[in-house]
């Protein structure tokens, strides 16, 4: 479970995340983080929010918005709102580090779902992009369906290859929710 100031990163897509506002803090209401890109990162898997609303605001850089299917950038001082089910994905192609604050309404799962996701990467348990793989993600797709879906392939192929797939997900031992590992200071 999330807690106010905690700091997760993927050491693959270089992505951070600080918790500014939790779940738990929002009774529910809203998860606000600040995240960061490094420069150049990746475009992530275009996906949707079936409930969700998202509010970004650029602190810092700049990212690269495909909003159904358009290019767009936003700058420092801009802000975007997606709605639910719009389907979307936010990148860094600049250089420089870029930071948004980023704002989830009604928080759900989300948290747990960036903690499962960043706690894979640091394990090493993603692809070189970054992302779980096809087994793992098919784990993912049952548990977090209702903050997260993928926009391809269609809704009815993912159902059925992931419900054959998770199964064997789940005999090789693999999780849908993975925390991460708290870090203690010894006297």
């Amino acid at each position: 479970m999330a807690y106010q100031g905690q700091f997760i990163e993927n050491p693959i897509t270089g992505q951070s995340i600080y918790f500014l506002t939790t779940t738990r803090q929002s009774c529910g209401a809203e998860l606000v983080v600040e995240s960061s890109y490094r420069g150049r990162s990746l475009e992530p898997q275009p996906h949707f929010h079936p409930t969700q609303e998202e509010h970004f605001e650029v602190l810092q850089g700049e990212v690269t918005v495909r909003l159904d299917g358009t290019l767009r950038t936003l700058r420092c001082g801009e802000e975007l709102r997606i709605a639910p089910g719009q389907v979307h994905s936010m990148w860094n192609s600049s250089e420089a580090r870029a930071t948004v604050r980023w704002t989830t309404r009604p928080a759900l799962r989300t948290e747990e779902f960036l903690e499962t996701v960043f706690t894979l990467a640091q394990a090493g348990l993603v692809t070189p992009g970054g992302v779980p793989g096809v087994l793992q993600s098919s784990l993912l797709a049952g548990e977090f369906e209702g903050e997260f879906r993928l926009a391809e392939p269609p809704r009815w192929v993912q159902n059925i290859l992931f419900g054959l797939l998770r199964p064997i997900a789940l005999l090789l031992g693999l999780r849908a929710v993975y925390s991460p590992v708290r870090k203690t200071k010894i006297a």
